[in-house]
């Protein structure tokens, strides 16, 4: 039994000795596996200290990222001394409040043949007749509406509603109460050219008594109707109106001030309550 014994140590030494053998080489492989993945995965990663990104922020705020995707560029889209009139298709070029108006044309006053019964103002040579006593009161333009422009205003097209009136081989514009003549790069307003005859008139117009018939007045400009037409004429004196467009100018001659069209003058009155204007007849003083 002993010999047994004795037989077997060396066998079992060998068995102990070849396991500790295997083990300490298992864990040296996987210590060396462990070690080269380590290394592949340090000298993928790029080294801050080579590469630079200058001038950039990176974040991963959605909040920032998308205001900066989002932000709204604010543009200048102010144009100035241009308006679209959408309704008639026509592009106004000039809408400046100094706008040099010509509103010398045909504003020469007519005589009326109702005798005044008041005293004309007299100063600086001239008299001045009219039938209602001076009221002052501060001379505001009137604006008959988006389809009406001032005398002086210029437009590069007209509307397809104009029609062309010819007075004396002179060609003239007209729609919707506007008066147009031809200038450099299109057509400015004007007013209504004595004898200018037209089939219709704007459906705001002002009737006014002359003293003898009905004129109809409309923008500054007066119509008489011949038939199933209506004629430009000159204002009578006398003619009251409730307002004046724009464009006349407010001139102090001795102690009142008149609303001055050209050679056509208008004294500011009071009638009925409300302040009108009424069409001064202007004579020299012998």
């Amino acid at each position: 039994m002993k010999n047994i014994l004795n037989s077997l140590k060396m066998p079992i030494l060998i068995g102990i000795m070849g396991s500790l053998f295997l083990i300490s080489m298992s864990g040296w492989a996987q210590r060396n596996t462990s070690d080269r993945r380590a290394s592949s995965t340090q000298s993928a990663r790029p080294s801050t200290s080579s590469s630079k990104i200058r001038d950039r922020k990176i974040t991963n705020d959605r909040r920032n990222s998308d205001a900066s995707n989002n932000k709204v560029v604010r543009r200048n889209t102010t144009v100035r001394n241009t308006t679209v009139n959408k309704s008639r298709n026509n592009v106004t070029v000039n809408v400046n409040n100094n706008v040099n108006v010509r509103n010398n044309r045909n504003t020469i006053v007519r005589r009326n043949t109702v005798v005044y019964a008041r005293q004309p103002y007299r100063y600086g040579g001239y008299r001045y007749h009219t039938y209602h006593p001076y009221y002052y009161h501060p001379y505001r333009p009137f604006y008959w509406g988006p389809v009406w422009h001032p005398w002086g205003f210029f437009v590069r097209t007209l509307a397809v509603t104009a029609v062309v009136v010819r007075i004396e081989n002179t060609q003239y514009h007209y729609d919707q109460g506007v008066w147009y003549s031809p200038a450099t790069g299109g057509y400015e307003a004007i007013p209504g050219p004595v004898g200018g005859t037209v089939n219709y008139i704007p459906s705001g117009v002002q009737t006014v008594n002359t003293g003898t018939v009905n004129n109809y007045y409309y923008g500054g400009t007066y119509y008489e109707k011949e038939g199933s037409s209506y004629r430009v004429v000159a204002p009578t004196a006398g003619t009251i109106v409730e307002s004046l467009p724009e464009g006349g100018e407010e001139v102090t001659i001795g102690d009142l001030k008149y609303i001055k069209f050209g050679e056509t003058y208008y004294q500011p009155i009071q009638d009925d309550g409300k302040d009108k204007y009424e069409v001064v007849l202007v004579e020299k003083d012998n």
